[in-house]
């Protein structure tokens, strides 16, 4: 018997959670509060990306490309013939 007491209390605490969850979320007055602070945070984006400083780009002609000519032999290995090789 108390058991099934146990039982029920746990059930009825459960729906209640679920159901004054459910009731919070869904009713008109957090939908407000949710979009007004949606549009707070989209104001204070819009601030700040006013405010950001930006950089001249100073990376022009920074990397030199050198040709390496000094080696004109390049050896080609071949895989199987290194593998075969009984020395």
């Amino acid at each position: 018997m108390i058991k099934e007491l146990r039982y029920l209390v746990f059930i009825t605490v459960i729906l209640l959670f679920v159901f004054f969850t459910g009731k919070y979320y869904f009713s008109d007055d957090h939908k407000k509060k949710s979009y007004r602070s949606q549009l707070n945070f989209d104001k204070k984006i819009k601030l700040y990306s006013e405010k950001i400083l930006i950089l001249d780009n100073d990376t022009q002609n920074i990397i030199e490309y050198i040709k390496n000519t000094k080696s004109k032999k390049n050896k080609k290995f071949f895989f199987w013939e290194l593998i075969n090789k009984d020395d």
